[in-house]
């Protein structure tokens, strides 16, 4: 929906469905109900996540116009697409494989370009901007970082996405691009990480390298890597690696980097007394949010601000009683609107400090709330999907005013 000039939306990805037919049921069963509970008289728009094989039925004989009928049909649109995990995201082990094929591969190429085609048939005409999230490139462990070739091949394949983005908005005037989304163990994991890509690789070989396809200045490339190129600002990564909003902002302007969408998400906060006793009794607790699906990155840090990471949530417990950390965060989509449960805390002021900046200058106009953690969700803190939805959704118009 549009909110004070802002789009927003939450991603469905928290529905669990496999293949177009399902996905499309499934928005037919949410999204007409949810625009009633929180946008009845507005148009009311879908963060779009499809997989890689749903990419291609949605483009296969007249599914794509027929979506697109029923879209206008119920006043709805698509303006942002998560295109980061390819395959499978529910029901089914997820963890390091949600990076997989990542950046190297023709086929995460090839399927992000299909989401540039799927979302430029599908804006609407009150709306000609389109973003599209992405992988870190890849799953850090894959990567040797001293690589140049690897390096190279990654850069190249961005670029080949970025030409098809330029053509797009050539053809149409439709200006979409593609933001790179860090988190931990990505390998891009922070806001210093992608920076440090784009200064040492993106704007330097890639620019380099646009240029020469496409008979433009370096500067000219330069210029459209720093368009169809953005970051997806998810609150809950940043959150993670103990980042402030701000500091963020300020490091991606003084490289002329974008923000191409806000994802509004939550981790769990979660203090460290000195009491062994009592850590034992916040790991019992924790055990509840330890699940086979997702990753769940644990960073935790000391007195002196020195992070410590695990890759995921039962490698950590069992250093809970030893390790000198004040706190650890949790790389669990908690909903957005709980600040507090009842042993732990949630990120949730991250949020608020984002929607500060925005409101002093508005950095981007996509935000999309991204709780997709809902059917791992321990019981005492699950309600319904439906009025989950819009209970994050309400609580974002209300405190973001």
């Amino acid at each position: 929906m549009l909110h004070n000039n802002f789009h927003l939306s939450y991603c469905t990805n928290i529905h669990p469905a496999s293949g177009w037919d399902s996905v499309f049921e499934t928005l037919k069963q949410y999204a007409p109900a949810v625009k009633t509970a929180v946008s009845p008289d507005a148009p009311f728009g879908i963060g779009l996540r499809i997989s890689g094989d749903e990419s291609h039925e949605l483009l296969a004989g007249d599914h794509l116009p027929q979506f697109k009928q029923w879209l206008d049909d119920n006043n709805l649109y698509v303006f942002t697409i998560n295109g980061f995990p390819y395959g499978a995201f529910h029901r089914e082990r997820v963890k390091e494989d949600v990076h997989t094929p990542d950046w190297r591969t023709q086929e995460r190429v090839d399927y992000t370009v299909r989401l540039v085609d799927i979302l430029a048939a599908l804006l609407p005409d009150f709306e000609r901007e389109g973003s599209i999230s992405t992988s870190p490139l890849s799953y850090a462990k894959w990567i040797d970082r001293s690589d140049d070739a690897t390096w190279q091949l990654l850069t190249r394949n961005v670029i080949t996405v970025v030409q098809r983005m330029m053509a797009v908005r050539a053809e149409s005037d439709m200006l979409i691009h593609m933001d790179l989304e860090p988190e931990p163990d990505g390998l891009l994991q922070s806001s210093t990480d992608l920076v440090t890509y784009f200064e040492d690789w993106l704007l330097k070989y890639g620019a380099e390298y646009l240029a020469q396809e496409n008979g433009i200045s370096e500067d000219e490339a330069r210029a459209a890597l720093l368009e169809y190129v953005r970051v997806c600002f998810d609150t809950c990564h940043v959150a993670l690696m103990y980042e402030d909003p701000a500091e963020v902002l300020a490091r991606y302007d003084a490289l002329g980097i974008k923000v191409g969408k806000v994802q509004i998400s939550s981790a769990l906060r979660v203090p460290l007394p000195e009491d062994a006793a009592k850590r034992t009794e916040i790991a019992a607790a924790l055990e509840r949010f330890s699940e086979s699906t997702y990753l769940h990155q644990v960073i935790e840090q000391d007195a002196q601000g020195e992070l410590v990471q695990y890759e995921d949530l039962p490698d950590a417990l069992p250093h809970i009683a030893t390790s000198e950390a004040d706190e650890w965060r949790i790389h669990f989509h908690v909903p957005i609107q709980i600040e507090e449960y009842a042993t732990f805390y949630a990120t949730q002021d991250g949020i608020l400090k984002t929607f500060d900046l925005l409101k002093e200058r508005p950095f981007t106009r996509h935000l999309e709330v991204e709780t997709y953690t809902w059917e791992v969700l321990p019981d005492d803190i699950k309600v319904g999907l439906q009025e989950s939805i819009e209970r994050e959704l309400k609580w974002v118009l209300d405190v973001f005013n």
